[in-house]
């Protein structure tokens, strides 16, 4: 996608966070108490944070028990999904480029997403 940057962390987790004219669209978390395995308690440690484009996207990618997204009561109205590294096998490679282009589009600024849309006949 067309004006990413990627902001690494400097406290050595190599968890980057990509941003489109600094809005972060993904995000590499670190273990939080927020999500969690249900059996043992053990924090994952590779969660993902996707941006969606609206609260009914979000109810849609979550609410499919077809794909790995999930989210907690932490994001309760924030505009984003989650999904374990570990668990993107399931998705195929056309599903995770249209999320990851929702989310870009989703950040993006309006010029810049009229331009790439356009630009991939979608506009």
């Amino acid at each position: 996608m067309p004006h990413v940057t990627v902001w690494e962390r400097d406290d050595g987790t190599n968890r980057p966070v990509y941003q489109v004219g600094g809005k972060s669209f993904v995000f590499f978390r670190t273990a939080r108490p927020d999500a969690f395995d249900p059996d043992t308690g053990e924090r994952y440690d590779d969660v993902i944070m996707i941006w969606v484009e609206s609260e009914e996207e979000k109810l849609a990618l979550v609410s499919d028990e077809s794909n790995p997204f999930f989210t907690t009561p932490h994001f309760d109205g924030h505009p984003s999904v989650l999904v374990r590294a570990s668990e993107l096998g399931g998705l195929s490679r056309q599903e995770l480029t249209e999320i990851i282009q929702d989310a870009w589009l989703s950040r993006a600024s309006n010029r810049r997403a009229t331009t790439w849309l356009e630009e991939h006949r979608l506009g």
